[in-house]
């Protein structure tokens, strides 16, 4: 294993997104430098400060940060959470346009500073973004993906522990897809311990029925509208997820975690960036290709990609 020693973490956008994802990885000592980068140079150097003053009560890490992108120089990975933010009743794909400029001027700057990173893309839309950006930067796609639904994956955990009545990490679910309305959980993979899914029963927590899975893939899928609607924005969640991506490549962990990357036939998909379980680490995310998708889930990876593609060609003209 290549655990990246004296490991730098930069973080693009000090909005409350990217804040978060520095105060998690901060917290939980995800990276022994941590950077925070945003044009805005009032903002980003209060946020730093803020994070900075509690540094007596984390551990060894430290943090930095500034208007000017040469805070990145050096870093292993590179979190972007730069762009418009999504608004009440807003889709991610409705994002597209805007972001999408924003991640072709950042990228060839970033890529200038930090040669060396592994890129994940946290704004939305975010798979359409890592398409973007990895035409933009000609990186392989494993150097360059998105948190794509390791949240929405936590989502689903969560919530079925809850009605299963166990630790959420007994619970093994994957939602995968595009990250957004089209994404859909594995639930040909999906068990507690050792039982499936739909076998799971113990006493006071009868088994789920499929009306009830359903309903629990509507809540997982429409969560961060709920979220966004009574605060404005999803953030100390996608905070620790990005965290705990970034633990995976710098200690080169090997693990398995739905990101989204550009496929290539992948089941019959090409060329556009959807979560699938992927091997992270040192090197960047590899989707699992021995992956099994039963006869409606390979359908509805499909009609994610059909999505997502529209999206990008939208984008392309």
């Amino acid at each position: 294993m290549t655990i990246i020693e004296n490991s730098k973490l930069t973080v693009v956008g000090a909005g409350s997104v990217g804040s978060s994802v520095a105060y998690a990885a901060l917290i939980r000592g995800s990276a022994r430098h941590i950077a925070l980068y945003d044009v805005a140079a009032e903002k980003v150097e209060a946020e730093v400060l803020d994070l900075a003053h509690g540094t007596q009560f984390t551990g060894s890490s430290d943090i930095v940060g500034g208007s000017d992108i040469g805070v990145a120089a050096g870093s292993h990975v590179v979190v972007i959470t730069a762009g418009a933010k999504q608004r009440p009743g807003q889709t991610r794909m409705e994002l597209a346009d805007v972001n999408a400029g924003i991640i072709r001027d950042l990228m060839p700057r970033l890529l200038d500073v930090a040669p060396n990173a592994v890129y994940v893309i946290v704004t939305n839309p975010c798979d359409v973004l890592t398409v973007v950006a990895q035409q933009v930067t000609g990186l392989p796609p494993e150097r360059i993906f998105s948190s794509g639904t390791v949240l929405d994956t936590s989502r689903l955990r969560w919530k079925l522990a809850e009605r299963a009545g166990v630790s959420t990490g007994s619970v093994h679910a994957h939602i995968v897809g595009e990250h957004g309305d089209t994404e859909f959980p594995l639930w040909s993979h999906a068990s507690i311990g050792t039982v499936p899914i739909w076998e799971w029963e113990a006493p006071g927590h009868p088994r789920f029925t499929p009306e009830e899975l359903r309903s629990i893939a509507v809540d997982v899928r429409d969560a961060a509208y709920r979220v966004i609607r009574g605060k404005g924005a999803t953030n100390y969640a996608i905070g620790l997820a990005s965290a705990r991506i970034v633990e995976a490549v710098l200690r080169d962990e090997h693990a398995v975690m739905p990101v989204s990357t550009v496929l290539r036939d992948f089941h019959g998909v090409d060329g556009v960036a959807l979560s699938v379980p992927s091997i992270v680490s040192s090197s960047g995310a590899v989707p699992v290709r021995s992956t099994v998708f039963s006869a409606e889930e390979t359908d509805l990876l499909r009609r994610s990609a059909d999505a997502v593609g529209r999206a990008v060609s939208d984008l392309l003209g």
